[in-house]
């Protein structure tokens, strides 16, 4: 008998075990029929396979070769209940499951990459079950609760993350030239001024924001980590959803922010350049010593090995030439550490037992672990021991997340397209390659949102 659930997981089991078979849920005036904890953990340990021989097709963006992790991870669930996970990978995902649902043939589960995605399609999900609700709540913050929401009713589980709050830098470099990290919003100030000011041939900092037709999301990222860092969440999140305007004062103060390292030439020299630098080639001058910081997402890492011979580190490796780690994007203080990333949801257009199983399986510390420590990924999940995380850069993604005093998804995937994937990334790119001034990007922003 395979004990896939810890007593962690088993949380609120026992009083579940009462129930019926099914209980009976209702949204938008529809019936569903729910397993309870204690069964689908019945069925998960004891390996009794009441439905074997049942396929549940999970439609998702993941492809191979990461595709072929996600399958190795399901082999012993799938020995053990006999149910069959069908996982179709398709890059346009985003297109097809509108296709798919509006024809007749959505699957089974889907695993959505965005919240607005997500709740675009809540009149056709089914919503998660008591026991998929309380697995959540037991194995993940409120915050990533939230973005699986809509309107309040919980309707896809948290899988997969990504951290956005990181700064790169070599530990070779800060070791040989004395420099401490940062832990305050100020440290980190007086570290770029200590830089700029002393010996180092190399900027404090580099960046690049050049990415096609998507040029300039890289600097949307600065303004929303900073968000988060300069204002509450609440805040964060009305100026998500235009509650509160996009030139208000409190934004202005978060882009001045942002300028203050952006726009200053005495860290990062020629400012223009940074609207013609890739955001893959930006982070480069760590890896040559041509300079000593950059911030960008935990996904930098492996362009930088492979784009720039950088090897990852852990910090205490000072002595790997070429060497790359990260240290945590400071907020205003030691105690703030909020988190800006991103993430995918499973959510499901069945209430068929066997997808409700593997819905709540995937949920489960036990899976999040089994899937981590095959390599190149982690979860938000609070199960999740960072001794499973491989990547020394993913590990500090990790204690990151577990330790986020807020967590909120990119605000310009959030974002009306035509502001998210429109003027905030051409606003801000003209704010750099022409040093267009901070207010006039704000009003022209917000000159394009769509009325309500």
């Amino acid at each position: 008998m395979r004990q896939f659930l810890s007593r962690r997981s088993m949380v609120g089991v026992a009083t579940a075990s009462v129930a019926a078979l099914t209980l009976a849920g209702c949204a938008g005036g529809t019936s569903y029929d729910y397993l309870s904890e204690a069964d689908i953990a019945t069925e998960i340990n004891d390996c009794v396979a009441t439905y074997a021989g049942e396929t549940v097709e999970i439609y998702t963006t993941i492809i191979e070769p990461e595709s072929t992790l996600f399958q190795e991870s399901f082999l012993e669930f799938e020995e053990c209940t006999g149910i069959i996970i069908e996982w179709n990978g398709d890059q346009a995902f985003e297109e097809q499951i509108a296709v798919r649902v509006e024809g007749g043939t959505a699957p089974d589960l889907a695993i959505f990459p965005q919240p607005g995605l997500l709740a675009a399609f809540a009149d056709d999900l089914v919503p998660a079950s008591p026991a998929l609700e309380s697995s959540v709540d037991t194995n993940y913050t409120a915050d990533w609760k939230l973005y699986g929401s809509v309107e309040d009713s919980l309707y896809a589980a948290p899988l997969g993350a990504n951290v956005k709050s990181f700064v790169w830098y070599s530990p070779k470099t800060f070791a040989d030239n004395g420099w401490d990290i940062p832990t305050t919003w100020d440290e980190l100030l007086a570290l770029s001024d200590e830089i700029a000011g002393g010996d180092f041939a190399g900027n404090a900092w580099c960046a690049g924001i050049e990415s096609g037709a998507a040029t300039g999301w890289a600097a949307t990222d600065w303004m929303e980590d900073l968000m988060l860092r300069f204002q509450t969440a609440e805040t964060y999140d009305a100026w998500v959803d235009n509650s509160m305007p996009f030139n208000d004062p409190k934004v202005l103060e978060v882009l001045e922010a942002a300028g203050s390292i952006l726009k200053n030439p005495d860290y990062v020299g020629n400012v223009s350049a940074i609207a013609t630098t890739s955001f893959s080639e930006g982070g480069f001058g760590v890896v040559d010593g041509s300079c000593a910081m950059h911030r960008q997402a935990s996904f930098l890492g492996g362009i930088l090995v492979g784009d720039a011979g950088a090897t990852i580190v852990g910090p205490d490796e000072t002595g790997v030439e070429g060497g790359i780690s990260t240290f945590y994007f400071p907020g205003r203080s030691a105690d703030d550490s909020p988190a800006l990333g991103g993430g995918e949801f499973v959510a499901s257009f069945t209430d068929k037992p066997a997808a409700q199983i593997v819905q709540y399986y995937l949920t489960t510390p036990e899976w999040n672990n089994k899937k981590a420590a095959l390599g190149g990924w982690f979860s938000p999940n609070l199960g999740l021991d960072t001794a499973n995380v491989a990547d020394p850069v993913n590990k500090v993604a990790v204690e990151i997340l577990q330790n986020a005093t807020t967590f909120r998804f990119d605000a310009s995937d959030l974002m009306p397209g035509e502001v998210g994937a429109g003027s905030f990334w051409t606003e801000m790119t003209a704010w750099i390659a022409e040093d267009k001034a901070d207010q006039a990007v704000l009003d022209a922003i917000q000159a394009t949102w769509p009325a309500s």
